[in-house]
């Protein structure tokens, strides 16, 4: 959790954190003006969103599972792996039925940004290797 640089998580204070490898920075926050409310996230000039629920869901998730996931980061074009974070984020047995993300064609990548903000409000563990990370609930 010491890997991450902490605001308000609103417009204008954004978290500002790392991807699970460490390797790139983008900031996210909530923007609770948009319905459903959103996890917004900015990486350079893209910009992705997320239902915001999917903090709370994921948590869940991780929670009922009891043991270490992988994460299976993937773009929305992209098939995902059986039994990974990213999988579960699009299955059609989640809560939401489907995609949590909220912009078509940016729908993915749900694992390499909603598991650091997971981490750090500090109800999920997530490793940090170059490739292959896993999280689990705390």
């Amino acid at each position: 959790m010491t890997r991450v640089t902490f605001g308000t998580g609103v417009p204008g204070d954004p978290w500002l954190l790392k991807t699970p490898s460490l390797t790139s920075e983008f900031e996210v926050w909530k923007d609770a003006e948009t319905d459903p409310p959103a996890l917004v996230v900015q990486v350079g000039k893209t910009r992705l969103s997320y239902q915001y629920r999917a903090i709370d869901d994921a948590y869940q998730m991780l929670k009922a599972h009891g043991d270490w996931m992988p994460l299976g980061n993937a773009d929305e074009e992209k098939s995902t792996k059986s039994g990974t974070l990213e999988d579960w984020a699009r299955s059609a047995d989640n809560p939401v039925g489907g995609y949590y993300g909220l912009r078509k064609g940016y729908r993915g990548r749900f694992a390499n940004y909603v598991s650091p903000v997971l981490e750090m409000l500090g109800i999920a563990e997530l490793e940090h290797n170059a490739r292959n990370n896993r999280i689990r609930a705390r």
